[in-house]
């Protein structure tokens, strides 16, 4: 099965902390605003997340949640 995961990443701004490590993020391109968490290595090393960050968010198959896997 082919690995199409680099199609399914965008990146974005993030605009608002939600509870529970969720952020709101606005997307490049577009300006769409998805909800996404945190991925478990950001969390394990204790990656902080703030307000204005550009993060690199993996969708979901949906299109209206994210993970964020990377902060640029």
């Amino acid at each position: 099965m082919p690995n199409n995961s680099d199609s399914s990443r965008r990146e974005g701004t993030v605009e608002e902390t939600l509870p529970g490590m969720s952020f709101r993020v606005r997307l490049d391109g577009d300006g769409k605003v998805v909800i996404a968490h945190l991925s478990g290595k950001m969390r394990m090393n204790h990656i902080r997340v703030m307000l204005g960050n550009r993060v690199l968010v993996e969708m979901s198959p949906d299109g209206l949640r994210g993970r964020i896997i990377r902060r640029l």
